[in-house]
């Protein structure tokens, strides 16, 4: 593995630990692919530094156990920025 990826998927990880960012947020972050940071902490981070794979792997599965909610929060408030624009227009 080139040193280039070993150390974006160093840095990545402790950007996601320090942030308890998402995978979305930290692609957006970093200028990189969702999938890309998927792949830099599930396949290549384990081959670099295995404990801190384990410390992102616990962030990403409370993430993953909680992107329900986020999701259901997220379309509510665009139905309610809606429904206020729409009530705006009536008066």
């Amino acid at each position: 593995m080139k040193d280039y990826i070993e150390e974006r998927a160093v840095a990545i990880a402790n950007y996601i630990i320090d942030h308890n960012a998402t995978v979305r947020q930290t692609a957006k972050k970093f200028g990189i692919s969702k999938s890309t940071v998927h792949k830099d902490m599930v396949d290549r981070l384990v081959h670099v530094n295995p404990g801190l794979a384990a410390q992102v792997r616990k962030v990403l599965d409370i993430n993953k156990s909680e992107r329900h909610i986020r999701g259901g929060m997220a379309t509510r408030e665009k139905y309610q920025h809606r429904l206020a624009i729409c009530s705006k227009e009536d008066i």
